[in-house]
């Protein structure tokens, strides 16, 4: 009877336990299907939605950056497609190094490679895929195919590449692009959504010149590809796709022939050119030398390369046209003279004596050559430089007078061209001095400061770009335009331009009369004054100042001599001008550094320019090589037509077929002319 008794017992507990199992298991299979219930029915959308979306990948598509063409057409910037070999480090599978060692023995790859590697790597993130080696050949493109499945992470990817055909021709102006850094990165957080959004997938931006200030512009509109894609996450196929939109083209107002010349005049020596249209603000021609080759950044530059660059004595990556500034010497003489006239201190008829030297407060300022002029006018006072005039003028004046009345030319602020990075130069007033200086005896503006700056000297420092924007203004009788290098900008899509130059700002009361007079007195220079051997035999009438501007300072009881003085301690040679005379459509301003009086470097280029643009000539070879060395007046040999003179032998080839259609070359409508004679501060 107990046997069956504890039988009973384990029959119940059996039972029940069968029951708590069966509740359970009932309870699970309701929780399953209640959780099927929100997943098919509840959530179906949601999660539908989800499952495509982990289908199909949306990729960005990077649009093909725009084109920069000259005034003529000629390609500037352009693209290229070409393989490369990248590494994504998030999915590599062992240790870098022995990875790049391994992918060594299939594709070669130097030292330089793996040092930009290393470069990029420490400035991107470890799932973004890096260059290890670019515009891989179809040979090594099939030999790391074949041997791909032992590197994971490692890929073959076609990308464009930006192409500077113009090489070192104006490299300034047109800047170049590289991959965006940490520091481009953060800025761009700062973006609109909307612009940040396009950048989905853009790896390179602008970095400087024009590919900078119009990235934008340049950069185009990003597509996307919808690409369905394995649970493993290969593609299997594409779904759908809206192409990228290609940049906008830029056409500039520069002619890089001119551009071209222009720098092969100036040889091996440092300075700055800029040319200006006085009609429309068009910037014709914008010289810095030395320069570079923008197509070094373009893979990102290699130590060597950048040790050469940065450490030169010359400093060839410093633009100088937009950021050099230099005492403008003697070229600052008609601008003092029209402030004269403007602020009646002087009439043209107030005659000065000129002795050879200038006396103010027991110092003695010194003229050229330490011999009087004699009576000297305004007019005389221009045509032969006479310091000992401008020292008594900027006495008169005072240096807030000078400043009001100069300030309205540009000189001291910035023109506003199109590209970052302009500096301002420096136009002193007493307010300026003492936001400058700490100490009270600092900020104190002497009388005898005032005196050196009527001839240029002093604190006065500006650009070649803001003496050439002031010589246009005057020229133009007061009609100011903000220069400009792009001249239209172009929709790939519609063909619509868009004019960019030629935007007048409001005009300087000057009066006709006054304008006419520093005009002709300029015009003066080239035929009795200190450029007259450079420009004679010219078929037309230009008008110029010639400007020797010191780059350290000389005592009072000692003479300059430039064979004593080692090279960058010499005079810089400086030259403004105008043409043609009559109906000026340039105007210019050159500067050759340490190069001694204004008509011995600086004057001869702008001749040359004057012929090019005025008469459509290309200097003889030997003239340009005896303007290159500084020993050249009027031209000399046979000059061929500028227009013979082929695109190759300038390292400058039309590209065909590269012109997006609409892009239709353009001549200079009523050839701006150029002409430059020599200016110093002490002629």
């Amino acid at each position: 009877m107990a046997e069956l008794k504890n039988l009973e017992r384990d029959l119940d507990r059996f039972n029940t336990r069968l029951l708590v199992a069966a509740l359970f298991v009932l309870l699970c299979f309701g929780l399953l299907g209640w959780r099927m219930v929100v997943l098919q029915v509840v959530r179906h959308d949601e999660l539908a939605l989800q499952a495509e979306a982990n289908r199909i990948a949306v990729l960005p598509v990077v649009p093909n950056r725009g084109l920069i063409v000259d005034r003529n057409g000629v390609v500037l910037a352009t693209n290229y497609s070409a393989y490369t070999l990248e590494i994504t480090p998030s999915r590599v599978q062992g240790e870098m190094d022995a990875v790049i060692d391994s992918l060594a023995e299939v594709v070669p790859i130097e030292q330089r490679d793996r040092r930009r590697f290393k470069r990029l790597q420490d400035e991107s993130k470890r799932f973004e895929s890096l260059p290890i080696r670019t515009k891989l050949t179809d040979e090594e493109v099939a030999r790391f195919t074949a041997q791909r499945f032992r590197f994971p992470g490692v890929d073959v990817r076609a990308r464009l590449f930006r192409s500077y055909p113009a090489g070192e021709v104006g490299s300034h102006l047109i800047g170049y692009i590289g991959r965006i850094n940490a520091a481009e990165k953060k800025a761009m957080e700062d973006w609109d959504d909307e612009v940040l959004a396009n950048y989905r997938g853009t790896e390179v931006i602008g970095k400087l010149g024009l590919e900078q200030r119009y990235e934008q512009e340049l950069h185009g509109t990003t597509g996307f590809e919808e690409v369905e894609t394995s649970a493993g996450g290969r593609a299997v196929r594409r779904l759908k796709t809206h192409p990228a939109t290609p940049g906008n083209t830029l056409v500039l107002s520069i002619d890089i022939k001119l551009q071209a010349l222009v720098e092969q005049l100036f040889g091996d020596r440092r300075g700055a050119l800029v040319a200006i249209d006085p009609r429309n603000g068009e910037v014709l021609a914008f010289v810095s030398k030395p320069s570079f080759d923008p197509n070094l950044f373009v893979d990102g530059i290699d130590v060597e390369n950048w040790r050469a660059l940065n450490e030169s004595i010359d400093k060839p990556l410093l633009n100088r046209a937009l950021r050099g500034t230099y005492p403008p010497g003697s070229t600052f003489k008609p601008f003092m003279a029209m402030a004269a006239l403007n602020s009646g201190k002087r009439g043209p008829g107030t005659i000065v004596h000129d002795g050879g030297s200038f006396h103010f407060g027991g110092h003695e300022f010194r003229s050229h050559g330490d011999h009087g002029l004699g009576p000297v006018d305004m007019r005389r006072s221009i045509v032969l430089s006479s310091n000992v005039y401008y020292y008594s003028l900027a006495n008169e004046m005072g240096v807030d007078l000078m400043h009001e009345q100069l300030l309205p030319f540009g000189f001291g602020r910035k023109t506003d061209i199109d590209l970052d990075g302009e500096v301002t130069g420096l136009l002193p007033s007493t307010a300026w001095k003492k936001r400058a200086y700490r100490k009270p005896e600092q900020q104190k503006w002497y009388a005898g400061e005032t005196i050196s700056l009527g001839i240029g000297q002093g604190y006065n420092n500006f650009t070649m770009l803001q003496l050439a924007s002031a010589t246009a203004t005057l020229v133009a009788g007061g009609q100011r335009f903000e220069p400009r290098l792009v001249r239209e900008i172009r929709n790939v899509v519609t063909q619509q331009a868009t004019p960019v130059a030629g935007q007048a700002l409001p005009p300087l009361a000057l009066k006709p009369e006054h304008v006419a007079l520093i005009m002709n007195a300029m015009h003066g220079v080239t035929q009795e004054g200190t450029s007259t051997r450079i420009f004679a035999g010219a078929p037309y009438k230009t008008g110029g100042k010639t400007g020797t501007a010191q780059a350290v300072g000389v005592k009072a009881n000692e003479k300059y001599n430039a064979s004593r003085l080692s090279e960058f301690q010499r005079d810089h040679s400086l030259y403004n001008a105008f043409a043609p005379l009559e109906s000026p459509t340039v105007a210019l301003a050159v500067i050759v550094e340490n190069a001694g009086f204004g008509a011995t470097a600086a004057a001869p280029i702008a001749r040359r320019v004057f012929d090019y643009l005025l008469l459509g000539q290309w200097p003889s070879e030997e003239d340009m090589q005896a303007t290159r060395e500084g020993r050249s007046v009027a031209p000399t040999g046979t000059p061929r037509r500028a227009e013979d003179v082929p695109m190759s032998e300038l390292g400058l080839p039309l590209l065909a077929g590269a012109l997006p259609p609409g892009v239709q070359t353009t001549a200079l409508a009523a050839p701006p002319a150029a002409a430059a004679a020599p200016a110093r501060a002490t002629p």
